[in-house]
């Protein structure tokens, strides 16, 4: 078992103090990278140490492969936490640290590199019985391929990029006169976005709930979920709330997803913390989406719920230790909300707002945890993702979540800066959030 005595964390904002205030409880030495952008950013000054990789721009800092690895090299640091985003799902970023014997806090390379690739990942999924939507066999080469599979489906379908994420390379497709137009469309912002055009295609399922779980496993075999999380309310793909658990499922559900959770994590000899992702339609059928292998942004509501901390159990894992718990010792307690505040303008189509936090206060009491980076006179920069803060509550029922949320939102205050607060307000005091009536659409009730 290799002690982690010194870690460089490969990230910024929220997710790099989440992790430094773990070590910190480890009696880890911590190592900060930086932007020019980021200099005054809080993750920089909690570090014992700190570097910077470069200009504002992300190709030019946190996704610098070589310079990261350069300083994690002449740092001489035993391990990488990537949290999430940025590289934490690169699997070449993964292999360099495999290479320089230097522990990757997550799964191994050809982990991330298959489930990095939808349709191999889905493919991998269907042979070891884990349920998949319909849909091809592989990738889809032509228009008339396509079309030729969406006659067996069934119209509507939706058209993927097999190295896709945050909604780029999708399109859903209700014709089969449709299909060209889209899937050029497709193929080319996914070329764009990721530099691959490869696409496949399912079935979609216009009613879904987004359900995922949450997955730790160690070096010996060992495998479990700590129950769901909720995840349906989003934007572009792109989530906005979650909660844990999903008041959708009943206690047989849940114990038939999580088991199927367990069994596609065993299916690739999975290590570390991940997310499988499904899809619920209205009959309850679920079917398998993705797998993120790396921390979750929502991964506080678990914390909530079970008591784990996800990122120690990160870090344990990657020494070399056993999971402390077997899945009989996993329990739910109570139930979370986290709300992801992010610096944009609802009013003027979500465009993201930098700039100065003139004033800002942040709400508290029990039951209320805040994971975020910002500070009073903090300069929001441009280069990156708009979420600055993640606001948790956690109560005995629902209700009293909901509730403690509420009561929480009113309670923020961050000026001179547009935010999404009020867009949250309105999705705790909906009366179908209220009842737990939510899917996918959810969201398309509120903006309009």
């Amino acid at each position: 078992m290799a002690q982690i005595k010194r870690i460089l964390i490969a990230n910024r904002g929220e997710i790099a103090v989440r992790i430094i205030r773990g070590c910190k409880e480890l009696g880890i030495e911590t190592i900060s990278i930086y932007s020019t952008a980021d200099k005054e950013s809080l993750h920089v000054a909690l570090a014992d140490y700190s570097i910077c990789v470069g200009p504002g721009a992300v190709q030019d800092s946190y996704l610098n492969l070589e310079r990261i690895m350069s300083a994690a090299v002449a740092l001489a640091v035993d391990a990488i936490h990537p949290g999430y985003g940025f590289l934490s799902e690169n699997s070449k970023f993964a292999q360099m640290c495999e290479e320089c014997n230097i522990a990757f806090i997550g799964p191994a390379s050809n982990s991330i590199k298959l489930m990095g690739n939808k349709s191999t990942a889905r493919e991998i999924m269907a042979a070891n019985n884990v349920p998949v939507i319909p849909g091809s066999d592989g990738i889809v080469e032509t228009p008339e391929e396509a079309n030729k599979i969406a006659e067996i489906i069934g119209f509507p379908v939706i058209v993927k990029a097999s190295l896709g994420g945050g909604g780029k390379g999708m399109r859903i497709i209700n014709s089969s006169d449709e299909m060209e137009k889209f899937i050029d469309q497709a193929r080319a912002e996914a070329s764009n976005a990721f530099g691959d055009a490869s696409i496949y295609i399912e079935k979609y399922i216009t009613t879904s709930k987004h359900i995922e779980f949450q997955i730790l496993a160690d070096k010996y075999g060992n495998v479990v979920h700590l129950n769901d999380r909720e995840c349906s309310i989003q934007r572009n793909n792109q989530k906005v709330l979650e909660e844990a658990p999903a008041s959708c499922l009943d206690d047989e559900l849940r114990a038939r997803m999580g088991h199927t959770a367990v069994e596609a994590a065993k299916a690739i000899g999975y290590i570390n913390a991940g997310t499988i992702e499904f899809l619920v339609d209205e009959n309850n059928n679920f079917y398998f989406m993705e797998m993120n292998t790396r921390i979750q942004v929502e991964h506080p509501i678990t914390e909530m719920i079970t008591g784990v901390d996800l990122i120690k159990q990160q870090i344990k894992i990657a020494e070399g230790e056993h999971l402390p718990f077997i899945q009989e010792d996993i329990k739910i307690h109570g139930h979370a909300i986290e709300c992801r505040i992010n610096a944009e303008d609802p009013d003027n189509n979500f465009t993201p707002c930098a700039g100065l936090i003139k004033e800002l206060h942040l709400p508290g009491g029990k039951g209320v945890r805040i994971d975020s980076h910002i500070y009073q006179n903090y300069k929001i920069p441009l280069y990156y993702d708009s979420m600055i803060c993640k606001l948790i509550t956690w109560g005995d029922n629902r209700e009293e979540a909901i509730s403690k949320m509420n009561m929480a939102l009113s309670e923020v205050i961050i000026e001179d800066i547009k935010t999404n607060v009020s867009l949250l307000q309105k999705i705790i005091e909906h009366p179908d959030f209220l009842v737990g009536n939510i899917d996918t659409k959810f969201l398309n009730k509120i903006i309009r």
